[in-house]
């Protein structure tokens, strides 16, 4: 199974012969099995040249750069080899009729208030209240005449199921409000770190299929980002990244000591960064028995299969039925 690869200390990337290197300011050398590596993810301060652009861009290798602050800034995108003009034409069809535009908006919305639910549910006893709040928000999506109607009930929701966090988290973590850009204290600081791991991981998985990135439903299509990904990140976000910074901060494995104050803005340290890291990549890598393809399926690959199922919805083969976590 192919893999990521997160490089945080300054240096240069290279390539030797048809081997891919990393070589760190200290000057120590770490191969990258390049038949294994699915993507790379920079975080540190690296060179590179266009001989290993043209390299990794024959093996389909996607280079995901992030700023010095952690936030997700783009990716090298090696020429697509999966396309169907087809399949975009369909794509584009869906985005430009409303009806079938509001169809998947609402899909991406439902499944992830699902997730949502999901993982309240665990903490029944503190969240109740909050489940049913969330609840009599969300039977307001069939009556939402508008993308922007959506985007304001997903909105509420997402404050009122942050707000939740403050029943469930320990040691001194709250929930305020959601600041992004910049991060205000550790809490947001932890959910814009995972939620640009998890925006980068299905720019990759859209680019195994036959989708184009930049169209989308949910949000509005720009020239300035993959919007696609944004739209199937509705579904992940509570069911991956959510999970893994609950996990991380009640099991002591991110504690304030992994965080930094800068000007205000608060940011994960190279230490917090390794492991919220270590924790997301072990997530993505675990498995589920998949009820329909009798075999084990690890969270990662349920993205891709989502993809899949788009494809199929667009072309006209099979409704599309977003997941829905049952596991």
């Amino acid at each position: 199974m192919k893999k990521d690869y997160f490089i945080f200390s300054n240096g240069e990337l290279k390539r030797k012969d048809n081997t891919l290197y990393f070589v760190n300011s200290e000057g120590q050398t770490k191969p990258l099995p390049v038949e294994m590596t699915d993507g790379i993810h920079v975080l540190g301060q690296v060179q590179l040249n266009t001989t290993l652009l043209n390299f990794v861009s024959q093996h389909e290798i996607l280079l995901h750069f992030y700023n010095h602050y952690g936030f997700y800034a783009g990716t090298f995108y090696p020429r697509a080899r999966n396309v169907s003009g087809h399949t975009v034409i369909c794509q584009a069809a869906h985005y430009l009729d409303n009806e079938k535009r509001l169809f998947l908006a609402r899909a991406f919305l439902r499944s992830g208030i699902h997730h949502m639910l999901r993982l309240l549910r665990r903490y029944k006893e503190k969240t109740a209240a909050y489940v049913d709040t969330i609840l009599s928000e969300a039977v307001k999506l069939d009556e939402a005449n508008s993308v922007q109607e959506l985007m304001g009930i997903e909105g509420r929701i997402r404050q009122i199921y942050y707000q939740s966090f403050n029943k469930i988290l320990n040691y001194g973590f709250v929930f305020e409000s959601r600041q992004k850009r910049p991060p205000t204290d550790p809490l947001n600081a932890l959910i814009s770190y995972g939620n640009s791991l998890l925006y980068s991981t299905i720019v990759s998985e859209i680019y195994r299929t036959q989708l184009d990135p930049t169209i989308s439903y949910l949000h509005e299509p720009s020239r300035k980002r993959f919007s696609l990904s944004l739209d199937l990140s509705e579904i992940f976000k509570p069911l991956i990244v959510d999970s893994v910074i609950i996990a991380c901060i009640n099991n002591r494995i991110i504690s304030d000591k992994h965080f930094t104050d800068l000007d205000g803005m608060v940011l994960l340290n190279e230490e917090g960064k390794r492991r919220f890291t270590a924790q997301w990549q072990e997530k993505l890598d675990k498995t589920v028995k998949h009820r329909v393809l009798k075999r084990n399926v690890s969270y990662r690959f349920f993205i891709r299969l989502e993809c899949y199922k788009l494809i199929k919805h667009l072309i006209g083969d099979e409704v599309y039925k977003p997941l829905k976590a049952w596991w």
